[in-house]
This record gives structure tokens, C-alpha cells and sequence, in this order.
């Protein structure tokens, strides 16, 4: 949810006008994970779905230590904690203007083979990579160039991603607090890229990457000197396109392998919408009934299978004041999506 916080702190939009289309509803599934907490910045957060359905993501339960968890298609729940997570009791998500984090494990991505991607912030909060295998094995990984200080590392971020043959997408921080984008292969490589036009001066966001798709394309968004974010997509042989929903402050969380992108945006109150934009251009509006109307969070969707149907979170309250959820979300008809 970091992109959604940068929005509210940085983007003074003139307001959109983006609008569901006519006769194509949603059916939405809420859900909460065993042993989530109820305060504030605390609660389920849903990450990844891949094409079977499965949901990864993370909570903060009530001592606010962040854990992973996997939800099967049929309701079952699976909760795990990468090697060398921290667990001291903090502030649940912490969610300031730089984003979300606590200690503890994030989940974040999930591939065709149950495959599960994410990191973990360690016992002094500095962030690492991770694989899990679907039978539970973990393989530990950072950047290189990676900072070592608190709230620095490497993390396929709140929106990174992991394909069927393995490649994992993300970013990471380095010691002057600049993000930089990478994809890291099946065999362990990892490629540093920074999309054009990304500011480059300290503690600036930079580039980060979202998601990876079955051909290998990145998606992401990138902040310029003005602050403003703008989407990406990078395909395998390093080529960009620009991804702006209309108006200013969008991101790309997630591409499908037919090339629908699911993203959001902040509109002139500070409220995050859900978007879809269609391989010929055309964007839907995607809100989740009772998200909040004030504040910064409202509806984020996070990750888009490839039948469609997306995955996220939302609040009825902006950080600190209201508790977060999972959804799914299944367009009625396709038609938005291209299929």
C-alpha cells in the first residue's frame, strides 16, 4: 500500500472522471485470516491470486507481528513465517507517508505452481527477499547495491511477483534511500533497471516494480522530480511503455498475460479507485462497496489473474483509523478486461 500513501502525500490532482461501466458488476468475496487482529493497522491484507484461484498476502494479528498466509480456493488458510523474520511487537503496519511496515513476514506474490514470493523485515527492520516452494522450503535472497539500514533492502514490495517459471519482480532500497527496480531469474540472476524519466535524487521513491508476467514483462510505477507517480510496463527485451490512468498519481500493480493491467489511482479527496485498463486503452472503475469515501485508502486492488479475476485490499477509513480487508473481484461478462 506504499503507492497509495506517496499519492496522498505528494499528488494535488484536479479530480477524475473515470466511472464503472454500465452492466458490468463485480462479485466481491471478503475475507479475513485467522488470528488477524482488529485495531488499528492491523488486519488481512491480500496480495497474490494465481490462476487456481489461491490468494497469498499477510496480517497483523494483536501483538501487531506481521505474518504470511496462503488461502486455497476453498477457504482454507495456511500461515507461515520466513527464517530470520522479526517478531517485536511494534506498531502493527506502521503506516506513515513512506508506506507500510512492521516486523515480520510478507507474502506477496503466488505463481501457477503454489509458489510464493515476498520478504521479511528482520529483527533491526531491514528488509530481504524470499522464496517459499509449495512443500514449505524457503530460499532467502537481497539485491545487490542493497541498503542495510532500518526500513532498507530488498522486497518484491507490496505488489512484486513471481511467473510460473520462477522470475520474481521487485525492488529495493539503497543506502541513500533511492529505489531501484529488478527482476531476479529462476537460476537466481538478478537485472537492475530504472524506468526513463525516474527521479533519481535521495529518498526519492525512484522505480518500483510490481509484477511479472508469463512472458517476462515488468509492471510497475515510477515517481518523477515533481513527485508525481506514472505506470510501467518493461518487456523482456527492456522496452517501456507509459501507463497514466487520466489525471496524475496512477500506478500498474499487476499486467495478466493477455495484457490487462489493474492499477489505481487518488482522486482530489485522497481516496485510492481501483482501475482495469483494457489492451486497447479503455479503463473501468473498480470500488469495493463500503471502502472509504475519506482518507487514503479506499480500494486498492493488488494482483489480476489471467481469467480476470483481481485481488487487493480495502478500508472503510484512512491509515490508522480503520481496519483492512481482502477482496476478490470477477467482472460479470469479461468485456472490460478484453477477453
Amino acid at each position: 500500500m506504499a503507492w497509495a500513501t506517496l499519492c496522498v502525500a505528494f499528488c494535488m490532482l484536479a479530480g477524475l472522471a473515470l466511472s464503472a461501466t454500465p452492466g458490468e458488476p463485480f462479485t466481491i468475496i471478503t475475507f479475513d485470516a485467522p488470528g488477524a487482529g482488529t485495531g488499528a493497522n492491523q488486519g488481512t491484507q491480500s496480495i497474490g491470486i494465481n490462476s487456481a484461484g489461491a490468494v497469498t498476502g499477510f496480517y497483523a494479528d494483536s501483538n501487531n507481528v506481521v505474518h504470511g498466509f496462503v488461502r486455497a480456493p476453498n477457504g482454507i488458510f495456511t500461515t507461515f513465517e520466513a527464517p530470520g523474520a522479526g517478531s517485536e511487537n511494534v506498531t502493527g503496519f506502521q503506516c506513515t507517508e513512506s508506506g507500510c511496515l512492521g516486523q515480520g513476514t510478507y507474502a506477496i506474490a503466488i505463481n501457477s505452481e503454489g509458489a510464493v514470493t515476498g520478504f521479511y523485515a528482520d529483527s533491526r527492520d531491514v528488509l530481504h527477499g524470499f522464496l517459499r516452494t509449495p512443500d514449505g522450503k524457503f530460499t532467502t535472497f537481497d539485491a545487490p547495491g542493497a541498503g542495510t539500514g532500518a526500513g532498507q533492502g530488498t522486497s518484491p514490495e507490496w505488489n512484486g511477483s513471481i511467473n510460473a517459471a520462477g522470475a520474481i519482480s521487485g525492488d529495493y532500497t539503497d543506502a541513500n534511500g533511492l529505489g531501484h527496480s529488478f527482476v531476479r531469474a529462476p537460476d537466481g540472476t538478478i537485472s537492475e533497471f530504472e524506468a526513463p524519466g525516474a527521479a533519481t535524487g535521495n529518498d526519492l521513491p525512484g522505480t518500483q516494480a510490481y509484477a511479472i508476467n508469463a512472458a517476462g514483462a515488468a509492471a510497475g510505477a515510477y515517481w518523477d522530480a515533481n513527485f508525481v507517480s506514472h505506470g510501467y510496463v518493461r518487456t523482456l527485451n527492456g522496452e517501456f511503455i507509459n501507463f497514466d490512468a487520466p489525471g496524475e498519481c496512477s500506478s500498474a500493480s499487476d499486467v495478466n498475460s493477455l495484457g490487462v493491467i489493474t492499477g489505481g489511482y487518488t482522486d482530489e479527496n485522497g481516496v485510492t479507485h481501483g482501475l482495469v485498463r483494457a489492451p486497447d486503452g479503455k479503463y473501468s472503475k473498480l470500488d469495493v462497496p463500503g471502502a472509504a469515501i475519506s482518507g487514503a485508502v479506499g480500494t486498492e486492488p493488488v494482483t489480476i489473474n489471467a481469467a480476470g479475476a483481481i485481488t487487493g485490499v480495502y478500508s472503510n477509513a484512512g491509515y490508522g483509523l480503520g481496519v483492512v480487508h481482502g477482496f476478490i473481484a470477477v467482472a460479470h461478462g469479461l468485456a472490460i478486461f478484453g477477453i
